[in-house]
């Protein structure tokens, strides 16, 4: 089967005029599909139409096109513009621009699948656009509304409270036992914990929802705030609904041990 290329779908012509620029990362803590999740595509935009120190990104009249890292070689389309002023500055936001209209119905929607090989991030369409094939085009805004696999769970509480809400994660999460880690990334602590009652994963991680703590003593000493903002969710092992209870425990007292989380992580016990 024929794969589908950007251009198939953008159509965009004087590709010479055209650049693209790849967002890896937002600053040292956020990745850039996390900003779009949970706070827009404001962010984004800023570090698209960015100058570097010593270097313009773009010209007067070029069209930009603004792709951000999901994970590996995929990337969400986000933007895409013409730049209608070079504000002449280096190291700032170096433009005005206008959103090329005709294209908002992809924006959050399309996903390219892409290799990066080089370093730089802002390319010459012309140089890449071949490479960039069509992954997906979701039927609304990128939101991790599809459960990604349980090896791939990487969560901010931010987006926990809002993904335990879809259909397709409520599915995965309430039919599994499982033992599961919270990490705090202020410091690196951890939490291991397991899920075998009511409602099993989904159950426990609501609990965190409701109050931040879930009932455990020793993240029961933490501001609800700061859990919002510094605690991460992952699943270290799953098992079938019918697997005996001992089996989560022992698990779970395992992975205590080799995460070290009692002597210099958040278990009490």
């Amino acid at each position: 089967m024929d794969k589908i290329k950007l251009n198939d779908i953008l159509q965009l012509t004087d590709l010479e005029n055209v650049k693209i620029r790849f967002i890896t990362m937002s600053g040292a803590k956020w990745s850039p599909i996390e900003i779009f999740k949970n706070t827009g595509v404001d962010k984004l935009l800023d570090d698209h139409y960015w100058n570097y120190e010593r270097q313009k990104s773009y010209k007067e009249g070029q069209i930009t096109v603004g792709l951000a890292r999901i994970e590996n070689n995929l990337w969400l389309l986000f933007h895409i513009g013409k730049v209608t002023k070079d504000l002449n500055k280096l190291n700032a936001i170096g433009y005005e621009y206008e959103i090329l209209s005709e294209y908002k119905k992809y924006f959050g929607r399309l996903i390219v699948r892409y290799k990066n090989k080089a370093q730089t991030l802002v390319r010459l369409a012309n140089s890449v656009i071949e490479e960039c094939e069509v992954a997906q085009i979701l039927p609304d805004i990128f939101d991790n509304d599809l459960f990604p696999g349980y090896d791939k769970i990487n969560l901010s509480w931010n987006e926990m409270s809002k993904v335990i809400e879809k259909d397709s994660w409520k599915t995965a999460l309430q039919n599994q036992k499982g033992v599961y880690l919270i990490t705090d990334i202020s410091n690196g602590k951890k939490y291991v914990g397991s899920a075998y009652g009511e409602n099993m994963i989904l159950g426990r991680w609501q609990s965190y929802v409701k109050n931040g703590h879930g009932g455990n003593v020793g993240l029961k000493v933490f501001d609800f705030d700061y859990i919002k903002t510094n605690f991460y969710y992952s699943i270290l092992d799953i098992f079938k609904s019918t697997a005996d209870d001992r089996t989560i425990l022992e698990r779970e007292s395992w992975w205590k041990v080799v995460l070290q989380s009692r002597e210099f992580g958040y278990n009490e016990n």
